[in-house]
This record gives C-alpha cells, sequence and structure tokens, in this order.
C-alpha cells in the first residue's frame, strides 16, 4: 500500500522528512534528536490552535453563570376586615385598612435585585412570564418592610419591626435556607402577644406570585395569612391567597373588593375550580360586612398542622386580564414547569384551579391595582376570635373553646404562649412574574 505524503498530518510528514534525509554520520543521533524535538514543538502548536479554534466556535452556546435573569423587588401589603361573621367559620379574609411600605407603582415595575434565585430542578419550557422578582435564601428579608402599626383585624397582637423581631428570633434564615417568622411563646403575658408581618416593597398590577412553603402557623387562637393588596382598601382591591383561622385544614382564599365585582356563580362546575364558594357571590368589601367572596379548598392538606405534616406546598396566584385564579399543589404535585422557574398556566400540569374570579364579573383594570405581597400572623381578632366557640369546619371537628379550656381566644393567648411553637412560616421562597409576550 502506497503511503500518500500529502494526507498525513503536517507534523508527522515533517517528522519523516527529517528522519529520511539525513546523511549518516557522527552527529546523525543529534540530527534525529532535533527531528523529534521539532515534531513535538509542531504538534504542541497545533493542539493549542485547535484548543483556541473550539472556543471560538463553542463560544456562543456555552452560557456563563451569572448569565442569569435580573430580578426586581416586589410590593406587599395585607388587609383584614373589621368584622367577620366568625361564627359560621367563613370569616372575613380583609380588613377595612391596609398598610405597607411605599413603593414605585407599575405593572412592570422593578427595582433593586432581591435575593438570589434557587437553581431550579424541574423541566424548563417556552413561557411569556419572566421572573421580575425572588425572595429565598439568605436575602430573603430584602426587599420587605416590617410593620409595625396597630392590627387592622383587632387581634391581640404587637409587631415588631426588623431589629426586634430579629433579636427576639422571630425572624430569621434558618440552616436549610428558608425564612421564618415566629411568634413570641412566653407564658402569661401582661400585654399583646409579639408576632411579625412584612411587606414587600413594589407593587404590580398583573403577575404570577408563587409562594413554596414548608410550615405556617397553626393552633388555636392563630390567624395566619399570606395575600397581596393595593391601595385605599378596598378600592385597590385585595387577594388573600393562605388564610385561614385556629385548627383550619382547609385554605380559604378570599378576594375583597369595591361594589360591583361579583362571582357568576356558586356552582363549582360551573365556575371551573375545585373548591367550593362560601360566603355568597358580592365580592364588595362594604355590602358583606367586609367578608367578601372567598372560596375553601377542597384539599385537606391545603392548611394549618395537615399542611405542615404533609411537607408543605406550593401556592400561585395569578392576577391578569382574565381574572384572578389561584392553585395550590402539595409537594409531590408541583408542575414541572413551576419547580423550573418557567411557569405556564396554560400547560394542562397545573390542573383545576382552587379558586377563580373570571373578568366577566370583576374586571381586574377596575378591582385590582398596585398589589404588593404580606405575609402576617395574628391572634383573635375578627375572624380567630369570632369562631373559639365554633365547630364543624374542615379540622375544626372541636371547637378551640372546648380544645383549650378557654372561654375566651384572648384569654388563652394571653396565657398559654408555649401553645404557640407551632405558629411560625417557614418558607422557601416567593416569586413575581410578569407576562412579557
Amino acid at each position: 500500500m502506497m503511503l500518500k505524503l500529502h494526507s498525513l498530518p503536517l507534523y508527522f510528514a515533517l517528522f519523516l522528512l527529517e528522519s529520511l534525509l539525513f546523511i549518516p554520520s557522527v552527529h546523525s543521533s543529534n540530527i534525529f534528536s532535533r527531528a523529534v524535538h521539532r515534531t513535538h514543538q509542531i504538534a504542541s502548536r497545533h493542539t493549542r490552535l485547535i484548543a483556541r479554534d473550539l472556543r471560538v466556535a463553542f463560544g456562543a452556546v456555552l452560557v456563563s453563570e451569572p448569565a442569569q435573569q435580573s430580578l426586581g423587588n416586589v410590593r406587599t401589603v395585607y388587609c383584614k376586615s373589621s368584622s367577620a361573621s366568625g361564627t359560621n367559620g367563613l370569616g372575613s379574609g380583609g380588613n377595612s385598612s391596609s398598610s405597607g411600605s411605599s413603593g414605585s407603582s407599575s405593572q412592570g415595575t422593578t427595582s433593586t435585585k432581591t435575593g438570589s434565585v434557587a437553581s431550579p430542578t424541574g423541566s424548563a419550557v417556552s413561557t411569556p412570564w419572566k421572573l421580575v422578582e425572588g425572595h429565598n435564601g439568605s436575602d430573603f428579608f430584602q426587599g420587605w418592610s416590617f410593620f409595625t402599626g396597630s392590627d387592622p383585624t383587632h387581634g391581640v397582637v404587637d409587631y415588631l419591626d426588623k431589629d426586634d423581631a430579629t433579636n427576639a428570633g422571630l425572624a430569621y434564615v434558618n440552616s436549610a435556607g428558608n425564612a421564618v417568622m415566629a411568634v413570641d411563646t412566653t407564658n402569661n403575658l401582661t400585654g399583646n402577644r409579639k408576632s411579625v408581618r412584612i411587606t414587600t416593597n413594589s407593587q404590580y398590577n398583573q403577575g404570577i406570585w408563587i409562594l413554596d412553603a414548608v410550615h405556617m402557623p397553626t393552633g388555636c387562637g392563630t390567624w395566619p395569612a399570606f395575600w397581596t393588596n393595593g391601595p385605599n382598601w378596598p378600592a385597590g382591591g385585595e387577594i388573600d391567597i393562605v388564610e385561614g383561622v385556629n385548627d383550619y385544614t382547609n385554605n380559604q382564599a378570599t378576594i375583597h373588593t369595591n361594589p360591583g365585582c361579583t362571582i357568576s356563580s356558586s356552582n363549582s362546575t360551573v365556575l371551573g375550580i375545585s373548591g367550593t364558594v362560601v360566603g355568597g357571590t358580592n365580592c364588595a368589601a362594604a355590602e358583606t360586612n367586609n367578608q367578601g367572596c372567598g372560596v375553601r379548598s377542597a384539599s385537606d392538606v391545603s392548611f394549618g398542622a395537615a399542611f405542615n405534616k404533609n411537607g408543605g406546598g406550593v401556592y400561585a396566584s395569578k392576577l391578569d386580564d382574565t381574572g384572578v385564579s389561584i392553585h395550590f399543589w402539595p409537594p409531590d404535585q408541583v408542575p414541572s414547569d413551576v419547580l423550573a422557574g418557567t411557569p405556564n398556566p396554560s400547560l394542562a400540569s397545573w390542573g383545576t384551579p382552587m379558586a377563580q374570579w373570571s373578568s366577566s364579573g370583576c374586571n381586574p383594570s377596575t378591582f385590582f391595582s398596585d398589589h404588593s405581597a404580606i405575609f402576617d400572623t395574628t391572634f383573635c381578632g375578627d375572624w380567630a376570635g369570632s369562631a373559639w366557640s365554633s365547630s364543624g369546619i374542615p379540622g375544626q371537628e372541636q371547637s378551640c373553646a372546648q380544645r383549650t379550656g378557654y372561654s375566651t381566644c384572648e384569654a388563652f393567648v394571653m396565657a398559654e404562649g408555649s401553645a404557640f411553637t407551632q405558629a411560625y412560616w417557614e418558607v422557601k421562597s416567593v416569586k413575581v412574574y410578569q407576562y412579557q409576550p
């Protein structure tokens, strides 16, 4: 078989030429050594050139780690009604006054980067919903304001500022990287029980708010909530995403608005929801004694002790031109796109919403504006206090009055601090997405 010199690699061809053409002499071994050395130099140079060319060729598809989506800040406000029909267990889910720190107001408002976004574990999909704000990890509390005013829901609670809450061990990030918001557990208080209420510092007219939590406050006397709220309550509207009292195990989502917002039916099938309408179809706070229109989840692991025992879960609240909708997923049912940080509500994997208020009866642009997100834990007040002697609600088969032996919520909360060791939020993340087609 004839050897074709031109088909050989350049450095190997040179080696052959220098090896074959040298004149045998006393210096032949030196010539051969120089040929080997030169061949090595040529090979090394070509290797470097090939590596450089590969870096150039693949540079367009190799993305550096810091190239992540930019984040912004959210603004959160929490409102609860000043009056409630607590005896029927429905509660008000809203308050005639709201509070929160000021922030920029715009549908697409973003400000300083808040926290770092945890690495997704699901499967990314194409979606027009883009992350604009995230709170998680050691920076979770950046971008939130600590509310210190009197409780609008008339609870026996004192909300602490950031420094006091941190020093008291009521607001911190634990070793798992989750944010914890707890309450004081001192027995036999002479004043109100200390707690935490935080509000994000920016506002959105539309968006998807996604809460990933592993624990929420529970127990007789507690009234925790996670919600979004607009200014000048109820003109800016209120959306209670997670809310309940005492020993409840089924979440109740509620909206509170100005007059004119209604649900078209009380039939879950007609509404396309998995939950059950409670409290009527009129959502106007002024016309329903601040009760609004609520939907109770069909899931008995969507709230309270049952939620905690099941490892928590994920809530998604969507506010856009189509209306308001709320989804809940236990940990083993969270859609892959949500886990991946690319939520797409149009996917079948999201399933049937727990609650939904269609734009046909409640135009979002009319009844909701400049929404922030809020966490709080209060005690007794207009709902938990009023429902103290009530039973028959999922999780509350026995009234708190019977279970604790205290005739009033306030007496129990003031005396039994050790009963509130489970009255804390433990949150993996809060993320806000904006529609950006």
